[in-house]
């Protein structure tokens, strides 16, 4: 006789069934560790930049965009580019030039969409009374509009304003404050 047999009938079903779980998490760490070491693999960077800035240019061949940064690194697996300490200059001519910067910025593609992450402000080049600062913001280069759900916080000369979320037109020159909004504001002088 061997030493399972005097078992009761639920340990002897118990004691295969361990051992499967036991194989499974084994075999699922591996796994896991081969998935881990392959998306290491394919976040290698096919080239990188520092301390760099490019011009983006329109179809007439006129600055449109200009971006600056420490580091840049594009991942070829994804066509993913990210950039530590980002600066844009988003250029209309005959129009307001709007400066944003972020701690990171990342975009896949021909960078249509970009992801802001940390510190992110949001300004105009020769007004920079005005201010937009939030965490984490999404910004449309084709529709020029910029979005967040994070809270936001709207510096002017005559106040201050926070708010969670917003939708902005950087063409209409329009903000939409979702919700919470909430402010100070001392009257301009008048003369």
């Amino acid at each position: 006789m061997n030493a399972t047999s005097n078992r009761p009938f639920l340990f002897k079903l118990l004691l295969p069934l361990s051992a499967i779980i036991t194989l499974w998490l084994l075999f699922s760490e591996d796994t896991v560790k081969k998935v881990s070491q392959q998306q290491t693999i394919s976040r290698t960077s096919d080239y990188a930049m520092t301390n760099f800035t490019m011009t983006v240019m329109n179809k007439f061949g006129k600055p449109s965009r200009i971006i600056s940064g420490k580091e840049m690194q594009h991942y070829p697996a994804d066509d993913s580019t990210e950039i530590d300490a980002a600066v844009a200059k988003i250029i209309e001519e005959g129009k307001d030039t709007w400066l944003i910067s972020a701690n990171k910025a990342f975009s896949q593609g021909k960078g249509e969409d970009i992801l802001l992450t940390g510190n992110v402000i949001i300004t105009q080049t020769n007004n920079r009374e005005i201010e937009l600062r939030t965490e984490k913001l999404n910004l449309d280069t084709l529709q020029n509009t910029a979005y967040t759900d994070l809270a936001v916080s709207m510096k002017s000369p005559h106040g201050i304003t926070h708010s969670v979320g917003l939708h902005a037109s950087l063409q209409q020159k329009t903000i939409n404050l979702h919700s919470r909004v909430r402010g100070h504001y001392d009257a301009p002088p008048t003369n």
